[in-house]
């Protein structure tokens, strides 16, 4: 069966169109208490849910259907109101519940939101239990007997305890006295926990994006967005900017000069410091977004590096499968499997962080001489019902781009698993080039 609703990253898409829709949330969530707790037996105890949001608007709607869905399922649910992604994650597998939900669209804008689904060890679903929830939606809608219904608990310190867990996979032998940081939050989930984590580890920290008002998710701050943080590193003088996205589960970060480091960069920089320090061990998972300068980069240090497809869930499976600890994207997603079972903006930092501390040095000195290959990136909206299989001219301008760019650069074109559009990337030494056949490519996919 061919999936309907969920795409790289859990169920998404714009508020008020199915499948964002109360009604259909409320099926979901009785859906999926059906297939996440088929395997809980106990005669004393109902199977347990946690549930977070991000700072949407629509989160309060969404929730409230979620929770009775669930509860009709006969889960218990608990609630941690705004929380990031990853801390969901993280009270997931800590709490010992049979599931974790986020309510988050990530980097998406505020009329947009989605539904993402952890397992019990606080990682990503599998694509069976995925599928086996969206078979489940196809059948009618009941609710049990009111002595078999859930219950609904809301757990207070639970920022509290993310704080603490972060703060844990930094050295205990380290601290960031002396780092002056601007901390971003989007207008996010963190806008209440990153800026502590960064403070208690002893750095001074000023800290944007924390005013949240439903509306303003990512709107001109945060990771897909930093050049507010670029401008505010450089008026106050700070060390590094760190920018998250609305759910906190990506990082890109600014030097003290304002240049901005992707999350190619960023987990480069972590691996090198485990080189160094020799504790590194395995190999690094990629994406085909991956800069092939970071791949070359890995490969003259003799790390072994595959690209998985595009989505941290497949950079999850790949690591699994070779039982290596460390993956990215240059999105910003960065997976550090020793630290955290999925992707953490404040994790990875922090992970940064411990590394120019370990090494005393900025981030341009760390990365010395990495300079990545030019990359265009162009995001073409389609329409519904888009085949790019069947697009021959389109193809026929990406064979002559790849002719062109021939071993200095490469072409990748995709649909995006969390809006309608097609991604454009094209790659390579040559700047011109690379803008020439990007602009190219988007325009036949137009014509």
């Amino acid at each position: 069966m061919a999936r309907q609703y969920f795409g790289t990253d859990g169920i998404r898409g714009r508020v008020g169109v199915t499948p964002i829709t109360p009604e259909f949330v409320l099926r979901l969530g009785f859906a999926a208490g059906k297939v996440l707790t088929q395997s809980y037996h106990s005669a004393t105890t109902r199977p347990r849910v946690v549930i977070g949001k991000d700072t949407r608007v629509s989160g309060y709607m969404l929730e409230s259907a979620l929770e009775a869905g669930l509860s009709a399922a006969g889960v218990d649910v608990l609630l941690v109101g705004p929380m990031p992604t990853p801390a969901v994650a993280y009270l997931t597998k800590a709490l010992r519940l049979q599931a974790g939900i986020m309510i988050s669209a990530s980097h998406n804008p505020y009329p947009d939101n989605g539904i993402k689904f952890f397992s019990e060890q606080g990682t990503k679903l599998a694509d069976g239990v995925e599928m086996a929830i969206e078979e489940e939606l196809l059948k009618s809608f009941t609710c049990l007997e009111s002595q078999y219904l859930g219950r609904v608990k809301r757990i207070d310190d639970a920022p509290g305890r993310y704080i603490e867990f972060c703060k844990s996979t930094f050295p205990s032998q380290l601290d960031l006295k002396g780092l002056k940081l601007v901390v971003d939050c989007a207008h996010g989930a963190t806008y209440h926990v990153a800026p502590l984590v960064f403070h208690e580890l002893g750095a001074e920290v000023i800290t944007m994006g924390n005013q949240p008002n439903g509306l303003n998710i990512n709107d001109g701050v945060g990771a897909t967005d930093p050049h507010a943080l670029q401008q505010k590193v450089l008026l106050e003088q700070a060390d590094l900017g760190i920018a998250l996205d609305g759910d906190g589960d990506r990082l890109i970060m600014v030097d003290q000069q304002g240049r901005i480091y992707d999350g190619d960069e960023l987990l480069f920089a972590i691996v090198k410091d485990q080189l160094v320090r020799h504790v590194f061990a395995g190999g690094v998972v990629g994406t085909l977004m991956t800069n092939l300068a970071v791949e070359n980069a890995f490969v003259q240090l003799g790390v072994p590096f595959y690209r998985a497809k595009v989505g941290d869930r497949y950079v999850l499976e790949a690591l699994l499968e070779r039982g290596w600890m460390y993956g990215g994207e240059n999105s910003g997603h960065i997976l550090c499997l020793d630290k955290h079972s999925t992707g953490d903006g404040i994790v990875s930092a922090l992970q940064v962080l411990a590394a120019l501390t370990y090494q005393n040095a900025s981030l341009s000195q760390w990365l010395g001489k990495l300079t990545l290959y030019p990359q265009k990136l162009i995001n073409v909206p389609t329409p519904q019902g888009f085949k790019l299989t069947e697009e021959a001219a389109v193809w026929t301008v990406v064979k002559e781009a790849e002719q062109d760019l021939a071993q200095q650069g490469r072409v990748l074109l995709r649909s995006s698993g969390t809006e309608p559009v097609i991604r454009v990337m094209v790659e390579g030494q040559d700047v011109d080039r690379v803008n020439h056949w990007a602009d190219t490519i988007a325009k036949q996919l137009v014509a």
